[in-house]
């Protein structure tokens, strides 16, 4: 391992993931254990390796956009896992790893001999995470999961989108980063409970249950008053005013969420008596009469540019923002400050961009230590420091196919 490797000092620092899987919600899920500093090994398959190597364009040099997004602070092994010596070196790399992550039809892994049954012999502290579709019981449990067909099984599809509109999907696979965030969550949990038992468990994640969880409050307004769930274009079910307004020149988002906003609103649009309507008093009363206030509001709103709104709005400290391109957003100073654009060095593409890391911690921050590896770019390395393979050994399984 290089020094910059070496030189780790995040919460997760001493931590060491073998990453099986492949596509988003593994790799993003492992990506987020070694942003907080864990040594990530990704297993990838010769030749191709992990499916959104392909999915391009656009390209960075030979690497895809996808790819990127989501392999940062990795390194890449390239293992056939079809051949024994391969399942063999999983074997030995798992005795030295703490958590294993991975996404693989139902009893792929246990039929090579390498599933959580058989590798949490070799190392009882191990964390097992798996990713699944729909999990491991059920009549879906053996369905294979794909983020847009659960958007629409999971009921998101139906409350997204205009309100006389189709069905519609989150604008990014949210249902994977989602899981992802779980699996991490639950990984990191388990790795706590270790400390007190010293013994591993296995963590199972799933995109289906992922995204019944994330519907929060829509769930909860069904549950509790059996009434269906509704689509209401970008407003909001229980807060009014909580949407988008067309102003003269644009589009901008206006969140309303206590009546002291509603009242100061209503002074920044010249029409005081509004908040002492007993249509529109309180939220409740705003929500009963939803459609008759928001076309008040927009007539209003059509009569200055957004920034005049906008400026007024945040004096008043109403939130409120303009709806940005993905462009904008990501070049807004905002953004900047947070360190939200990040630029690595590559060995092939020169130089990447990468979104930042999302959080901080202020003694043992998080960071991006790697770019994202080549197609097994640490093959060697890491057969030599983890597995005891001598250079010779490592020639005679690259000729062979083996990595």
């Amino acid at each position: 391992m290089d020094d910059q490797q070496r030189e780790v000092s995040g919460p997760l620092a001493g931590i060491r993931v073998l990453d099986l899987s492949r596509v988003l919600a593994g790799p993003y899920c492992s990506m987020i254990l070694g942003d907080l500093g864990a040594d990530v090994i990704k297993v990838e398959r010769p030749g191709s390796g992990d499916d959104t190597r392909a999915w391009g364009p656009p390209w960075a040099g030979t690497e895809s956009a996808y790819y990127l997004s989501a392999n940062r602070n990795k390194r890449s092994l390239t293992l056939n896992l079809k051949e024994p010596e391969a399942q063999e070196i999983v074997r030995d790399l798992a005795k030295q790893c703490d958590v294993v992550v991975e996404n693989f039809r139902a009893g792929s892994l246990e039929r090579m001999g390498i599933g959580y049954e058989q590798l949490s012999q070799v190392n009882p502290a191990l964390v097992w995470v798996t990713i699944s579709g729909y999990g491991r019981r059920g009549p879906d449990a053996d369905k294979p999961g794909y983020d847009f067909v659960v958007q629409g099984e999971s009921g998101i599809m139906a409350i997204t989108g205009d309100v006389d509109g189709e069905p519609m999907k989150v604008g990014v696979a949210i249902v994977d980063v989602t899981t992802a965030l779980y699996a991490a969550i639950a990984a990191l949990a388990a790795l706590r409970e270790r400390e007190h038992s010293g013994k591993g468990q296995r963590v199972d994640a799933n995109l289906y249950a992922s995204a019944l969880g994330w519907l929060i409050n829509v769930a909860s307004n069904h549950l509790v008053s059996g009434q269906p769930a509704r689509r209401y274009g970008n407003a909001h079910a229980n807060i009014v005013p909580y949407q988008t307004f067309k102003a003269r020149d644009k589009y901008m988002s206006i969140a309303v969420g206590t009546d002291r906003q509603f009242r100061d609103l209503c002074k920044i649009i010249g029409n005081e008596a509004l908040a002492d309507d007993e249509r529109f008093a309180t939220n409740s009363a705003r929500v009963e009469n939803r459609e008759e206030l928001v076309a008040i509001l927009q007539a209003a709103f059509e009569q200055k540019d957004a920034e005049e709104w906008l400026t007024a709005c945040r004096e008043a400290i109403i939130p409120s923002g303009p709806i940005q391109t993905v462009e904008e957003a990501l070049a807004a100073p905002q953004t900047q400050a947070l360190g939200m654009v990040q630029e690595l060095p590559h060995p092939t593409a020169g130089t990447v961009k990468l979104t930042g890391i999302p959080f901080e911690l202020s003694r043992t921050p998080a960071e991006i230590r790697m770019p994202p590896p080549t197609l097994g770019q640490h093959t060697d390395e890491i057969l030599t420091e983890l597995a005891g393979r001598t250079p010779e050994q490592i020639a005679d399984l690259r000729a062979r196919g083996v990595i």
